[in-house]
């Protein structure tokens, strides 16, 4: 198993400082589309999920996932919004982290990617009913994370490995990590 170097830790919390950055973006857009799409709107929280996984098909070295996501609430919560989202960026982290995992960190496609992100959407609900934000009716809940779910699998599985599969074409990431043929297909399955 592949360990991680130090240049491994610094990518990594580069990839969660730049998605802490994007997030205080996203909340803004997040907010303005909540009068015109108030349900709809759940198709944009992917968002929120995908720094652990980017950063794991990126590097695709354990451990990346829960520290990248970790390094992005910390920013997130350095910029005002409290420390919950600390709690929300370990649980998520660790949740697409136990899902990597689960596959020996030894898959990158779509669908494990998709399913990470959908296992952290299940664990910020698990946090969500915790802090009391879930006190909704049922058939409100399965709308709610229902959508959100779908927008993780999107973000984290199609989104992510698209834009991995975009830098590794351009040749950046060879400087990370070597790139072949090999690794292509494994995107692919």
């Amino acid at each position: 198993m592949k360990k991680l170097k130090f240049t491994d830790l610094l990518i990594t919390i580069m990839i969660g400082v730049v998605f802490g950055v994007l997030m205080k973006f996203w909340d803004d857009l997040y907010t303005v589309v909540k009068p015109i799409m108030p349900v709809a709107r759940q198709l944009l929280y992917g968002m929120w999920f995908m720094v652990g996984p980017f950063a794991f098909l990126l590097l695709r070295k354990p451990g990346t996932a829960f520290i990248a996501s970790i390094a992005g609430a910390s920013l997130s919560a350095f910029a005002g919004h409290g420390i919950e989202v600390l709690m929300y960026g370990f649980v998520q982290g660790l949740a697409a982290e136990l899902l990597f995992a689960a596959f020996r960190y030894r898959r990158y496609s779509i669908l494990i990617a998709g399913l990470a992100g959908v296992a952290s959407c299940l664990a910020s609900f698990g946090l969500d009913l915790i802090y009391g934000y879930a006190a909704l009716e049922t058939w409100a809940l399965i709308v709610k994370y229902g959508l959100r779910a779908i927008s993780a699998f999107i973000f984290t599985g199609i989104f992510a490995v698209f834009i991995v599969k975009a830098l590794e074409a351009t040749g950046v990431t060879s400087l990370i990590r070597p790139v072949d043929n090999k690794e292509y297909t494994m995107l692919d399955q």
